[in-house]
């Protein structure tokens, strides 16, 4: 694949010069504010992760403005991580920048190189043979030990697939659902006492596999899981609030009288 140049933007300029105002105020602040000065990498992190899932909010909302808030809010962060950093004589936002655009140029030699690469499973798989040559012991280094278990067990399969141990079909994934489903439900039906750990291993395999058939379904299970955890807000809220208009309390209401609300917000 031959590289072509970058298109001209109209807009460098301004870029340019917001970022430079970024790191402005990120100096004035870092050096006048009382809050922006006890700050450090360690106090940052929380907030840092706090960020990020508000992004991950604003983008299942489609909310284009509160993207475009949270977006800031992140550059901000990375900005302020640098500032610190260049503190203690580290490395400085410079250092970052060079870094990702070296790793960038790198990890893509189908456009700085003469490998051919012409579709995204190629590219992957390219990006894990990199990282191998680059000193990573394992593709699932780069796994993130703090993920939440659903999004690093669909890291985990993204990185196996790059090197190429993944099923050939969706079919064998939808097999192997109903066969952990089958085992899970074994031991759960099972006489035997104190299997507890047996059959957690069992709930824990059968996930695993549905995220392996999400993938294959071209489905991100994290964005799936998500969207139902806000129908079901939702719909819960609708009948609090409907149940609440009639009087009723929830705690003293039958399952059937819930139900009704429940159905009524399905329709809604």
């Amino acid at each position: 694949m031959k590289k072509q140049l970058a298109k001209p933007d109209p807009n460098r300029k301004a870029k340019l010069e917001a970022f430079d105002r970024l790191l402005t105020v990120m100096d004035e602040l870092r050096e006048n504010c009382p809050w922006d000065k006890k700050q450090t990498w360690q106090s940052l992190r929380h907030l840092t992760i706090e960020e990020t899932y508000e992004l991950g909010d604003a983008i299942l909302d489609d909310n284009v403005n509160e993207v475009k808030k949270e977006l800031g809010d992140l550059m901000l962060h990375n900005v302020f991580y640098a500032r610190i950093a260049a503190e203690q004589q580290w490395f400085d936002m410079a250092d970052v920048l060079h870094a990702i655009c070296d790793k960038l140029i790198e990890r893509h030699p189908h456009i700085y190189g003469d490998v051919v690469a012409e579709d995204e499973a190629t590219v992957k798989a390219n990006w894990e043979k990199l990282k191998l040559k680059s000193g990573n012991k394992s593709v699932l280094e780069g796994v993130p030990k703090s993920l939440p278990a659903l999004v690093k067990a669909i890291r985990i399969q993204d990185k196996a697939r790059g090197v190429g141990f993944d099923w050939e079909n969706k079919h064998q994934v939808f097999e192997k659902v109903e066969e952990e489903l089958i085992e899970l439900k074994a031991e759960v039906n099972s006489e035997e006492k104190n299997n507890d750990e047996k059959i957690k291993e069992e709930f824990g395999d059968l996930l695993f596999s549905l995220v392996n058939y999400a993938r294959f379904l071209n489905i991100d299970p994290e964005e799936a899981l998500e969207r139902t955890n806000k129908k079901f807000i939702k719909r819960f809220q609708y009948l609090e609030e409907a149940a609440a208009r009639d009087g009723k309390k929830m705690g003293e209401m039958t399952l059937a009288e819930m139900d009704a609300y429940w159905n009524a917000a399905k329709k809604l």
